[in-house]
């Protein structure tokens, strides 16, 4: 038996695991079986005790998020080094489906967010004789908003709902036990990759995304023939942009990722689930990802404000 623990690669724990507690019960701090049982109760008659309902709701996901999100940070502060031979290869595998993957699909939205948005303004400054604004303009646009946002949009599309399928599939299926059983901690071998995978993923995106919307932006306004050198252009730019910008796009549009996988993940494993109820989960998990980068948006808007 000794020899056996020695091969394992995971640092597994003598006490009781978090899947293990929550399947038993015994672990409190997400709440899984009351969240299951107010999800599936039926809708109150009276819109008050529908509100309160709603209301309690909310705040048991709440709860449920936030203790998740503390044990996925606990395990990635202590067990970001260990069965680096496993964990490794599943990280390089998120940043592949989060970023490499979706390469195409963003330079083609770039491109498209270019000539829609970009293309027109500097046309409508051009024609007003306001090109003076057009740098400032495009960084508060592009560089600050639409581009971490929209990429943040696509990239759960495309993996943070497949990390629900994937998760609640196998819990559905019993694998997550089975993991357990091995000793093999499932916090750290499913989500603590596709935290950091993603995270690194839509940060990687982010910069590729501006960078293609802001060239395609100019091309449009060079094809309308808008007076405007590509020189004076990129200076405007420049100038528009501080330290505060670059430090903020990167922090914001790692916290998008890392608010995704953690949305996703919680709804695909922390809770019990049937395989009729996955596709549910999906749709909660999309919803509840959109409102909290929309909160995070609203949030360093406000640090933008201030600062």
């Amino acid at each position: 038996m000794r020899w056996v623990l020695r091969k394992n690669p995971f640092d597994h724990a003598l006490q009781s695991t978090y899947v293990f507690d929550v399947v038993t019960g015994k672990f409190k701090g997400s709440y899984a079986e009351r969240a299951r049982t107010l999800m599936q109760a039926p809708l109150p008659r009276a819109y008050t005790d529908y509100l309160g309902h709603q209301i309690l709701l909310l705040l048991v996901t709440i709860h449920g998020l936030g203790a998740f999100a503390l044990i996925t940070l606990g395990v990635i502060l202590t067990k970001l080094r260990a069965a680096q031979s496993a964990t490794l290869p599943l990280i390089f595998k998120e940043m592949r489906r989060s970023g490499l993957q979706l390469m195409p699909m963003f330079m083609f939205m770039s491109f498209v967010l270019g000539l829609l948005v970009i293309g027109q303004t500097v046309t409508r400054l051009t024609d007003v004789g306001a090109t003076s604004y057009l740098g400032t303009i495009m960084v508060a646009s592009v560089v600050r908003e639409l581009g971490p946002l929209i990429t943040a949009f696509l990239v759960l599309s495309r993996s943070g709902a497949a990390n629900v399928i994937e998760l609640g599939t196998a819990r559905a299926l019993g694998e997550v036990e089975a993991l357990e059983a091995l000793g093999i901690d499932p916090m750290h071998y499913l989500v603590m990759p596709r935290v950091i995978g993603m995270a690194l993923g839509v940060f990687s995106l982010t910069i590729y995304f501006i960078m293609g919307a802001l060239l395609s932006g100019y091309l449009w306004a060079f094809v309308q023939a808008v007076p405007l050198q590509p020189g004076e252009y990129f200076e405007q730019l420049a100038a528009a942009l501080n330290g505060l910008d670059f430090a903020i796009l990167g922090l914001k549009s790692s916290l998008f990722g890392v608010a995704i996988a953690v949305i996703t993940c919680y709804h695909g494993l922390a809770q019990p689930l049937k395989l009729e109820e996955v596709s549910r989960a999906t749709v909660r998990a999309v919803v509840q990802s959109i409102i909290a980068c929309v909160a995070l948006d609203a949030f360093f808007i406000a640090i933008y404000l201030f600062f």
